[in-house]
């Protein structure tokens, strides 16, 4: 059977030899990242706008599958533990019952899709990393708008199907199609950037 191969993410050019130790950082970097950006928040209920999902996607991407998926992992036990970077310096066990807890857990899947898109060096041409990264950008939805009905639910609001959508959907299509593009833009620049730079010092 053969085996599809990977290429190295950004962050494997940048971090030629990599260990655990260094993974580690790496790992506890891209939550950081995630949790700083939860704070650029925009309040609305039930869930806020916050700048998470581009973090998500660029520590994914940048970091690749596993160590992207890992690092949203961390972001999401050690805010339920009670470590406040989630969204207005919110975390702690009840986050767990907030209607926008879903997105959060669908961060991590979408930080192993994109990781695993930019292993297979999606992220190096622009129309390529486009459509990683709307790929990407629709996951968190695909987990975050069921858990919040179901939320609402038991707390005694049920809504309907098209009132769960402009609740949980509709006031973020502007800004996921922004945080989109600035992802898709950002990585292939980068790529170029790094490119040059490696070469010019190989000189």
């Amino acid at each position: 059977m053969s085996t599809i191969a990977l290429h190295p993410v950004l962050v494997d050019r940048l971090v030629t030899r990599s260990s655990r130790l260094k993974n580690a950082v790496l790992i506890a970097t891209g939550a950081a990242t995630v949790g700083l950006l939860a704070q650029v928040s925009i309040p609305l209920w039930p869930v806020p706008i916050t700048g998470q999902t581009l973090g998500v996607m660029l520590v994914g991407a940048i970091l690749g599958a596993r160590r992207g998926a890992l690092s949203l992992t961390t972001y999401l036990v050690l805010g339920v533990i009670g470590l406040p970077w989630f969204a207005n310096f919110s975390g702690g066990p009840a986050s767990i019952i907030s209607p926008s807890f879903g997105y959060i857990i669908g961060f991590i899947p979408t930080a192993f899709v994109i990781g695993y898109l930019s292993e297979k060096q999606w992220d190096r041409r622009p129309a390529l990393s486009m459509a990683a990264f709307g790929i990407a950008s629709i996951i968190p939805f695909i987990v975050g708008i069921p858990y919040l009905w179901v939320v609402l639910h038991f707390a005694g609001t049920t809504l309907g199907f098209s009132a769960t959508l402009h609740a949980g959907f509709t006031p973020f299509i502007i800004g996921g199609i922004i945080k989109w593009l600035i992802g898709a833009a950002v990585l292939p620049g980068a790529w170029t950037l790094i490119e040059r730079f490696v070469k010019s010092n190989e000189k």
